[in-house]
């Protein structure tokens, strides 16, 4: 190919993914308990459906979409409501959640459902079908799903992106899926590609996958215009806009999104859980976590309820070792510390990550020397040094006019940065803030 196979800037983190690459997806069995945010989406969160007592099957419907960009949250274990109300939240506060205590006895088989024939359905009708399922990305962000099968009228689409890049270290449940259901992904991509109503499909996967490579390629459907593309390592090039540029060479303009240059981006175990919809009938209700990491005992890539507990988790990877010291939601990049072992599990949970003493012992910041290297990282150009500036004497408004909302919080500045200036934690607070803001 001529065209490039990486993007401007970025960093090259380790990517530690040797402890759970080879490691085949396995179930954990089903715990006590389970834990439902009702915000588990980007978007308004869902509207609460049960009350306490309530009895409940697997996939049954506990939250309703509350609106377009919004999506209904399912139960995941048969059981009964315990209690709703505030609960430890990935996101570092408390949310409104349903507990439901999981019934022992009963064999977790969901009611039976009318499983539809996506081939048989208009557009229309499989994006409602997505979104009574409350699949989102499952990527991190979860975005709602059937939101990007409905582009605006005034964006043309032309290319179905597929991420198989994973870029964050330590995580590969998106390995797994390419490597175990690779003709899952492709059915995803065949029901999506209908929706949009385009027929070329380009798949980026980065080159330290080589047997997810050789898997897509060789899986890949005659019949589809489809192309596996061998990307450089490189963090981030996962995010949309990298991806894009990579694979399409078409930048995506400030403040706008892949739909502005003719694309729509999906992960692959997003695109995996579309095609499981309509195969099985049942909703988003579970998912693939990576737990790995020093300190847990035994790392793998399991498939759990939405909503089972931090500590049932850890607790069926073996236990945490005895010099584990902090657990991050994600990866160590872009993912969040949890203080409470009642954290549950979301559907954009893509891992969990496990660090000893040794990878979080505190280093002390500096005044920052005006080297360049945060500049030099940022893969969309802005001027970190700058940004953190105006951030330590909240000059949010001023940030705005620096494009802070281009930020996509990547940690490639705070990775660069040899004064050990947490920028990325001044950018994350300075959006905090500004989204705190009552409207002018």
């Amino acid at each position: 190919m001529s065209r490039a196979l990486t993007f401007r800037n970025g960093v090259h983190p380790g990517d530690a993914k040797e402890l759970t690459a080879a490691s085949p997806i396995r179930r954990l069995p089903f715990p006590d308990e389970v834990v439902l945010p009702l915000r588990q989406h980007t978007g308004a969160p869902a509207k609460l459906l049960v009350r306490a007592g309530d009895r409940v099957e697997r996939g049954d419907m506990i939250g309703a979409a509350a609106g377009f960009i919004s999506s209904p949250v399912h139960a995941s274990a048969a059981g009964r409501v315990r209690s709703i109300g505030p609960w430890p939240h990935p996101s570092g506060g408390f949310e409104p959640a349903v507990r439901i205590v999981v019934d022992r006895y009963a064999a977790q088989m969901p009611r039976r459902r009318l499983v539809p024939d996506w081939e048989g359905l208009a557009p229309k009708e499989i994006v409602s079908a997505v979104q009574a399922a409350g699949v989102v990305g499952l990527g991190g962000a979860a975005f709602p799903a059937h939101v990007k099968l409905s582009p605006p009228a005034d964006q043309t689409i032309d290319t179905l992106v597929v991420n198989g890049c994973e870029c964050e270290p330590y995580l590969t449940s998106d390995h797994r899926v390419m490597l175990e259901y690779a003709d899952r992904v492709y059915t995803g991509v065949r029901i999506m590609l209908r929706c949009l109503g385009i027929e070329r499909a380009v798949v980026g996967i980065e080159r330290n996958k080589p047997d997810a490579i050789e898997t897509m390629r060789r899986a890949a459907p005659r019949d589809l215009d489809i192309e596996v593309v061998g990307l450089d390592v490189k963090y981030p090039q996962g995010a949309e806009k990298m991806l894009i540029k990579v694979l399409l060479d078409r930048e995506v303009p400030s403040g706008g999104l892949p739909g502005n240059v003719g694309a729509v981006v999906q992960n692959v175990g997003s695109i995996a859980m579309l095609a499981e919809v309509f195969e099985t009938g049942l909703p988003l209700i579970e998912r693939i976590v990576t737990v790995t990491g020093p300190g847990v005992r035994k790392p793998g890539n399991w498939i759990v309820p939405v909503g089972t507990k931090l500590c049932d988790l850890i607790e069926g990877s073996g236990g945490l070792d005895d010099d584990a010291s902090e657990i991050i939601f994600g990866g160590p990049m872009m993912g969040a510390s949890v203080a409470s072992l009642d954290t549950p599990v979301l559907k954009g949970t893509s891992g969990v990550l496990v660090l000893s003493t040794n990878e979080t012992r505190l280093r002390d910041s500096h005044p920052c020397i005006r080297c360049g290297r945060c500049l030099e990282a940022c893969p969309v150009f802005l001027n970190p040094q700058r940004l953190g500036s105006l951030a330590r004497k909240e000059s949010f408004s001023e940030m705005l006019e620096h494009n802070l909302m281009d930020c996509m919080l990547c940690g490639c500045c705070s990775y660069a940065c040899p004064s050990n200036i947490p920028l990325s934690h001044l950018f994350a607070t300075a959006k905090a803030a500004l989204r705190r803001r009552p409207a002018a």
